[in-house]
């Protein structure tokens, strides 16, 4: 038995949060039936270059997997009428349409608690709706923007110019998010058999998941220091260069700083009056990664990390993205697991990171076609109403 067997979640969100949110959920074992427009289906399908198949790109097979599919045009009848018939089963119904446009369809809270009364509702939103920014649209760029992140980078550089993080991170926190609410009304729903309409809006899930730190002093009324998190926002705080490459390098605690300018012979540096000096105003750990910078050239990344790990030091070496799918220990824990797709072929799948004594790992479902399930889930609704 899965973690989710017997859930049933009709999925009508489009390119990366709401699909990277029920991903996780079909990982669990919900059964996730994904609504598509008709012809070209869900933007997400487009996201990966070199597929044969445009339409069963890179990023669906991730964020799709595990799902069944069917198309619908909610502008007409008798497709509205199969989404009512669904909804009907279903525990949750998650969408990402604008609210206005819902209601117009008749699928807003009310027009669907009318069909199944218990039903957990949730609309993922770029912005929450009791707010003056309730009908803007938002994609990742638009959040980062709109929540301070992009001027991160220019903290760190110098470079006074905004810049994006270049993921789709709010797109993914917010899918987090969405992932967690549907599992809280679900549990919720298990204990007083109550639906619920629930809400998940981009931009207060990136602002709460970027402010955790970086709300920093600006926390107390009245503030006693600006926003911003100054280890993070440290411009030598950056992967140290060696012989060879670059490494991570994290002296945390006093402790190990101590031990890690010890093995580069630099101990003095602690009882230095510049240090003690820069310590009292919270600033020392500049003149520690000054050091370590001005040390690690000796050596080559692999030597270096054999003396931090003799040492416990935390340390990695800094990979090129490229390089991640080989990465030793991926491999051997069987993280990316090559698969053949009936539709698409060989490729190379990600397993959930998440282990479960109760629940054995398990093959993970195809990510489907554009209606790839439209006959079989038609045939199933007639035959509910049959009965």
């Amino acid at each position: 038995m899965t973690m989710l067997e017997g859930i049933r979640i009709i999925d009508l969100t489009t390119v990366i949060f709401g699909p990277y949110a029920t991903q996780m959920l079909a990982d669990l074992g919900a059964e996730v039936i994904k609504v598509e427009a008709p012809g070209l289906g869900d933007i997400s399908r487009y996201l990966g270059n070199g597929i044969p198949d445009p339409t069963m790109g890179s990023v669906h097979l991730t964020v799709n997997r595990g799902k069944r599919s069917i198309a619908l045009d909610l502008k007409k009848a008798e497709d509205a009428a199969v989404l009512r018939d669904l909804i009907a089963t279903a525990d949750v119904f998650f969408h990402n349409v604008r609210g206005k446009a819902i209601a117009r369809l008749g699928f807003d809270y009310d027009g669907c608690k009318a069909i199944k009364p218990d039903i957990i509702y949730v609309h993922g939103t770029g912005f929450g709706q009791d707010g003056p920014y309730a009908d803007l649209q938002a994609y990742d760029d638009v959040i980062q923007a709109a929540t301070g992140t992009t001027s991160l980078l220019p903290r760190v550089d110098g470079d006074p110019r905004p810049r994006y993080l270049p993921s789709l991170i709010a797109d993914k926190v917010a899918g987090q998010y969405g992932a967690q609410a549907i599992l809280a009304a679900l549990i919720h729903k298990l204990r007083t058999g109550e639906g619920q309409a629930v809400e998940v809006a981009m931009f207060e899930c990136f602002t709460s998941f970027m402010m955790v730190e970086h709300l920093r002093d600006d926390t107390l009324d009245p503030p006693i220091g600006p926003a911003g998190y100054p280890r993070q926002l440290d411009p030598t705080r950056q992967p140290f260069p060696t012989k060879d490459g670059y490494v991570a390098i994290v002296p945390y605690t006093p402790d190990s700083t101590a031990r890690l300018l010890a093995l580069f012979g630099s101990a003095p540096l602690l009882g230095t009056p510049a240090f003690e000096a820069a310590k009292a105003k919270g600033e020392h750990m500049q003149l520690v990664y000054t050091e370590i910078a001005h040390q690690t050239p000796a050596k080559t990344t692999d030597e270096w990390l054999a003396l931090f790990a003799e040492n416990d030091i935390p340390a990695m070496a800094v990979r090129d993205l490229q390089d991640i799918r080989e990465d030793p220990h991926l491999a051997e824990t069987g993280f990316f697991r090559h698969r053949t797709h009936p539709d698409v072929g060989s490729f190379y799948e990600m397993q959930p990171p998440v282990k479960y004594g109760a629940a054995p790992p398990r093959d993970i479902g195809f990510a489907p076609r554009i209606d790839g399930d439209g006959t079989a889930i038609r045939a199933e609704v007639a035959a509910r109403q049959n009965q």
